[in-house]
């Protein structure tokens, strides 16, 4: 945007102002929810009703929401539930126990979100991001840049979507529920701090509030921002914290997760460790194994010596190569020594399910606003 300065003959630019994605109910608490309600002239305990609507019976449709009176009742659900998510594509994998939906916002920014369902639960990783501002080399959504932050609602919106599949029977398996929650799509969680923050608290406060799954039962990820895990440790919600570490030396680390070079590995474990203590919670440490860059035995031992006789678990990630990357997945063998390594340390070690990867949905490889042929869908 061009405008004229006071001084004569002068032009100054101007960033254009973002629109902001529509009001929605999931972007308030009860309570702010029964004040907006009250300034759309109707009664304080219609918002729990739609609460109810929303976060229990995932309904969407006014013709279902019959305790709401008829005249006006379309008009006031989109008004409160406007359309978040848009879908563009839905792909299926694993017999159909994976789907990833890649929706589009309001505003064009594409995003996707991967539900994945197994013999005892079933887990959906959300997007908080619209890309992603950590520029780690190895992902793809970290090449595809920042495009904004996600709003409280957008991302309990994909939440609920998946839950709705589930109940109608859309995935393989038969009706079921949402019973965990990863914030380990597009984005860096703690980078959205406060809309994260209350879509974690939306969805895991019980009906009308939220969707009453377990904060046990909710990860949220980070690349190391220290300030944000430490204002997460005061928050008192014992949520997952999961670090995503991939190198146990700064010197390596500067390169696969370019933060690093303000936030240290030392200092990182050590938000990581006080997390940990305040909460009793188990931290989980994310290491994606590339071949002949992060999986030597060396590094294995010194990470083990870093983690041993801590809270932790050790979530080792065979690296899912994207298109015309030069990084690509550790040798069995490199992994199996690895784990090996780590366990002789006393590490809990677990080799992570590379679900959706036929999909592009796998860990590292989410990039919808990338990719052009997408918006022909």
């Amino acid at each position: 945007m061009v405008l004229m300065s006071p001084n004569p003959g002068e032009l100054v630019m101007v960033a254009p102002r973002r629109a902001k994605p529509p009001r929605h109910l999931a972007d308030l608490d009860l309570a702010g929810r029964r004040e907006w309600l009250v300034e759309l002239g109707h009664s304080a305990f219609r918002a729990d009703q739609l609460s109810r609507h929303y976060f229990e019976r995932l309904q969407h449709d006014p013709a279902t929401m019959t305790d709401l009176p008829a005249m006006g009742r379309t008009q006031l659900v989109e008004q409160v539930l406007p359309p978040l998510l848009s879908p563009v594509q839905s792909l299926t994998c694993d017999d159909g126990a994976t789907v990833k939906n890649v929706v589009r916002l309001f505003d064009g920014a594409m995003v996707e979100s991967v539900l994945m369902r197994y013999p005892k639960r079933t887990t959906m990783c959300v997007s908080s991001q619209a890309g992603c501002g950590m520029n780690c080399p190895f992902c793809a959504t970290g090449q595809a840049g920042l495009t904004r932050n996600m709003s409280t609602a957008e991302i309990v919106d994909q939440v609920v979507t998946g839950a709705r599949m589930l109940a109608s029977g859309q995935v393989a398996g038969g009706a079921g529920r949402v019973s965990n929650v990863v914030f380990m799509g597009m984005g860096e969680p703690l980078a959205n701090y406060r809309s994260v923050l209350d879509a974690v608290r939306r969805i895991t406060e019980p009906s009308p509030s939220g969707l009453g799954i377990s904060a046990r039962s909710v990860t949220v990820s980070t690349v190391g921002l220290v300030p944000a895990m430490e204002r997460l440790t005061g928050e008192g919600i014992p949520v997952t914290l999961a670090v995503s570490l991939h190198a146990p030396d700064d010197e390596l680390r500067n390169t696969l997760v370019p933060l690093n070079t303000r936030y240290s590995v030392d200092e990182v474990l050590a938000a990581a460790w006080a997390y940990a203590d305040a909460t009793g919670r188990r931290v989980s440490i994310e290491y994606a194994l590339i071949r002949d860059i992060n999986d030597q035995p060396w590094r294995a031992h010194l990470l083990g010596s870093m983690l041993k006789k801590r809270l932790v678990h050790v979530n080792v990630i065979p690296l899912n190569p994207t298109p015309g990357s030069v990084w690509t997945a550790s040798s069995p063998e490199a992994e199996r020594a690895f784990v090996a390594k780590l366990e002789e340390h006393g590490v809990a070690v677990t080799v992570r399910d590379t679900r959706g990867r036929e999909i592009d949905g796998a860990c590292g490889q989410l990039a919808a606003a990338t990719d052009p042929e997408r918006e022909q869908i």
